[in-house]
C-alpha cells in the first residue's frame, strides 16, 4: 500500500502543478464501471471469472485536448467453479493507483474521443476457501499495470458527460493454479504460467466538468 500511496500522491502532484500553468484547462471527475474479461495467461483466462473493473479518477484537461490524471482502481475476478477439478470459492481483488496520459478530440459540439493510457500499481489479494483450509489466509502479489482506453464521450450539458469505454489492461504478473489453493498444474502446461495476466474491460462512465467544458467545444 505504501508503493501505491507513493504513486498516487505523486501523480496528484504533477497534474495539480501542470494544470495550475493553464488556466483554461478543465477539471473533471470520471467513474468508469465495466465487466472484464481475462486473457492471454491460459489458466488465468480459463478459471478466473472478471465480475467488475471500477475506477474513479481525476482529470484535467488542456484547451488543445491533452488529457492528465490520476486514480485508484478496484477490480475482482471470481474463481469459475465449473473450470476447476473440484470446487473452489472466492477469487481475487485488486486495487491499484495509476496516472492516465492521453489525448481527447472533440468532432462537433457533443461528441468527443477520448485515447488514453492508464499507467500505475496494484495489489492482488486471492483468497479462496481452499486457501484458508489449509491455514493460509490469503495471497498477496504486487505488479504494475498498462491499461489503453478508448472513450466514445457524449456530452449531456456543458458540465456533464457518459461514455462508453473499451480498455485492455495488462497485468504484470503470471496467474499460477496455486494462487488460489490447488495443488497440481490441472492440465496446464506450466511454462504458460508466466504469460502475463490480461483483462479486457467494457464498461461505461460518468463525467462531472468542475468548470464547465468551455475548452472542449461544448456550446449552447
Amino acid at each position: 500500500m505504501v508503493k501505491i500511496n507513493f504513486i498516487l500522491a505523486l501523480f496528484l502532484f504533477l497534474s495539480f502543478s501542470v494544470s495550475s500553468q493553464n488556466n483554461e484547462s478543465v477539471h473533471s471527475f470520471t467513474v468508469e464501471l465495466g465487466l472484464p474479461n481475462s486473457f492471454v495467461n491460459e489458466p488465468y483466462k480459463d478459471i478466473m471469472q472478471g465480475l467488475v473493473n471500477f475506477a474513479p479518477y481525476y482529470q484535467y484537461t488542456t484547451k488543445g485536448g491533452i488529457i492528465m490524471g490520476t486514480g485508484v482502481r478496484y477490480s475482482y475476478f471470481a474463481v469459475n467453479e465449473f473450470r476447476v477439478p473440484s470446487k473452489v470459492f472466492g477469487g481475487c481483488h485488486s486495487l491499484g493507483a495509476f496516472g492516465k496520459f492521453g489525448y481527447e478530440k472533440f468532432m462537433g459540439e457533443r461528441f468527443a474521443m477520448d485515447v488514453s493510457v492508464k499507467v500505475g500499481y496494484a495489489e492482488h489479494i486471492y483468497n479462496t476457501d481452499v486457501l484458508r483450509a489449509k491455514d493460509i489466509p490469503y495471497i498477496r502479489l504486487n505488479s504494475t499495470f498498462v491499461e489503453p482506453t478508448i472513450g466514445l464521450v457524449l456530452m449531456s450539458d456543458e458540465a456533464n458527460s457518459y461514455r462508453l469505454t473499451v480498455a485492455y489492461a495488462w497485468q504484470g504478473y503470471g496467474f499460477k493454479p496455486w494462487y488460489i489453493g490447488l495443488d497440481s498444474n490441472i492440465g496446464y502446461d506450466p511454462s504458460g504460467f508466466d504469460k502475463l495476466s490480461s483483462f479486457l474491460t467494457i464498461g461505461f462512465g460518468y463525467t462531472h466538468y468542475f468548470n464547465g467544458k468551455s475548452s472542449g467545444g461544448f456550446s449552447e
